[in-house]
């Protein structure tokens, strides 16, 4: 998911009785004595893991994992839904009878759980129709704004590289089909490298390594590279769109002592059969040494046109020091939290990579989208100065190395949130000639597109996103969701925005488009529900404040929305 995919709280039919409350996870719902109260699907899902562990100690990491599966969130978000979930049952803290705190360990549940017989799942409504404000999922804790397009995929993986081409008017982008995947090259995923055993390091070092071998990869005009992160998906479960994987990486990465082994195995897909596999076991210091090596064994086997020139672009390096790798990849996970704390740790993580190698390009990029969050969440004193700042380090890092498509990236996003829309187009146009598979080069194309008043243009530009990375998380159904509201397909919209949601549900962007969607479609009760979520998120908003830093350009488009939401109160 990258990050971000809602877990269902539980099999569609299972019911429990939890104390005093009958439990219905497939509705969301508890009720006790005739009455009736809506849970949030997180606070479902940390309900459930704790009945399934009834009476003993469930850890928040555990919690965490849980139930972000795959997703960096900081301990308030849990801390949060606890507190709504207690609400719900009527817990008081200092006298539980439900959920009891133990401190520095986690959360036990206290109360009988009796699991019922299975009964017939209840009906719900069709797709089409607009749910009332009484069955919608209710968000009301208190987290960050979401930052919409700052960081497009949601695992955050847009570090890769490219040719030094631009300077040129790129030509028209050639939007991949799936037919075109299937005849032309072969197709391969990564799957995300697993940490064994405890240390916090090992699990940094799986995100980089993974990371990075999906960057190199992607240098390849031969190859598809298809991001579809979650292990043991099964085949039907794919959208129908989705090129047909035909090539699995997988690995293994475990630290001892100042040693690092890393397994890592080549599976044909349709066959089951495992084509190469290899163990590395070398100093940590060899790490790099490591992934010198790695793409090409892989690309031994595939069956992939590759030229000396790409070989050669496999094996360059963002950095040798490996210290520097860490605190980068540290940066990096702290900026997907995309919270004001977390912003700021994640510059201070860059700064100290840059301080260890001062050509390390990628750093620059993130301490670039550091300024840019600053900027566009209005957490700056200085938000223009803050945006300068974006831009002088985007510009450094791509001064350092061009060849790399994440340079491309942060300066479009860096100009997109400059409204210099057209000179972002063409940092994207030339990412996404360069990589046809590079998922978010799509996706920020097509978000541009709908702030400068093209929506139809961004919905073929989303749908490429989710074929090349169909577990993008939240934002590509954002991006996809106000491109149709713009579009007056209003159904198309609710459904986007419900994805969006599922999956992040304290995005205030998303909660905007939702209240927009809802008063168009004359829901008063529905509009008025995103309202109350809209202040629980950014007390004191105001449309017109949220749109100072927001780069929508098309004054239609910025009307409509302001109108929309005056209706609420904004």
């Amino acid at each position: 998911m990258p990050a971000g995919t809602e877990p269902p709280p539980a099999p569609g039919g299972d019911r429990l009785r939890v104390g005093d409350w009958m439990v219905e996870p497939a509705l969301n719902e508890l009720s006790s004595a005739g009455k009736t109260v809506k849970l949030e699907p997180k606070a479902m899902s940390v309900l459930m893991v704790l009945a399934d562990k009834s009476g003993q100690v469930v850890s928040r990491e555990a919690l965490l994992s849980a139930v972000w599966p795959g997703v960096v969130v900081g301990d308030d978000s849990l801390t949060q839904v606890v507190i709504k979930l207690r609400k719900a049952l009527g817990d008081v803290p200092e006298k539980p009878a439900y959920i009891q705190t133990i401190s520095k360990r986690g959360y036990r549940l206290i109360a009988p759980v009796v699991r019922l017989v299975k009964d017939t799942p209840t009906s719900t409504a069709p797709e089409s129709t607009f749910p009332s404000a009484g069955r919608r999922r209710r968000v009301a804790w208190i987290a960050a704004t979401g930052l919409a397009a700052l960081v497009v995929a949601a695992a955050g993986i847009w570090w890769s590289n490219d040719e030094r081409i631009f300077g040129v008017a790129p030509a028209a982008v050639t939007i991949p089909s799936s037919e075109a995947a299937r005849t032309a090259q072969p197709t391969v995923t990564i799957r995300p490298f697993e940490a064994l055993g405890d240390d916090p390091q090992s699990v940094l070092l799986a995100r980089g390594i993974t990371a990075d071998l999906i960057t190199d990869l992607s240098k390849l005009s031969g190859l598809w590279v298809i991001d579809v992160a979650p292990l043991g998906r099964q085949a039907a479960e794919s959208p129908a769109d989705v090129p047909p994987i035909r090539y699995v990486v997988s690995g293994t990465v475990e630290r001892v002592d100042d040693r690092l082994r890393l397994n890592v195995y080549l599976t044909d897909a349709q066959t089951g059969k495992q084509l190469w596999s290899e163990r590395f076991d070398r100093a940590q210091s060899g790490l790099f040494a490591i992934q010198d090596e790695l793409g090409p064994k892989i690309l031994q086997i595939l069956p992939a046109k590759v030229s000396e020139a790409e070989l050669r672009r496999v094996a360059q390096r963002d950095t040798r020091n490996l210290e520097a790798y860490e605190y980068f990849q540290r940066g990096q996970s702290a900026l997907l939290v995309r919270q004001k704390p977390e912003n700021e740790t994640a510059r201070d993580m860059f700064r100290r990579a840059i301080a260890l190698d001062v050509a390390f390009a990628r750093a620059y990029a993130g301490l670039a989208l550091t300024y840019a969050a600053d900027y566009r969440n209005q957490w700056a004193n200085d938000g223009p100065a803050a945006l300068d700042r974006a831009l002088e380090m985007a510009q450094t890092a791509y001064q350092i190395n061009p060849d790399i498509r994440e340079t491309y990236w942060v300066l479009a996003f860096v100009h997109m949130e400059r409204r210099q829309h057209e000179q972002a187009l063409q940092y994207l146009q030339t990412a996404v000639r360069l990589y046809p598979s590079f998922a978010d080069g799509y996706a920020l194309m097509g978000g541009i597109d709908t702030y400068i008043g093209r929506p139809a243009d961004t919905v073929p530009l989303l749908r490429t996103a989710m074929r090349l990375d169909p577990e993008a998380g939240d934002l590509y159904f954002l991006l996809l969701g106000r491109a149709y509201l713009f579009l007056g397909d209003l159904e198309q919209a609710r459904v986007n925005l419900e994805q969006a949601l599922a999956r992040n549900p304290v995005n205030l962007e998303t909660h905007v488009y939702m209240a927009a969607l809802h008063v168009l479609a004359g829901d008063k009760a529905a509009a008025a529900w995103e309202a109350e979520e809209i202040r629980t998120l950014r007390p004191g908003f105001s449309s017109r404040g949220w749109l100072d830093t927001y780069p929508m350009t098309d004054v239609g488009q910025r009307t409509k929305l302001i109108q929309a939401l005056g209706e609420v109160g904004f």
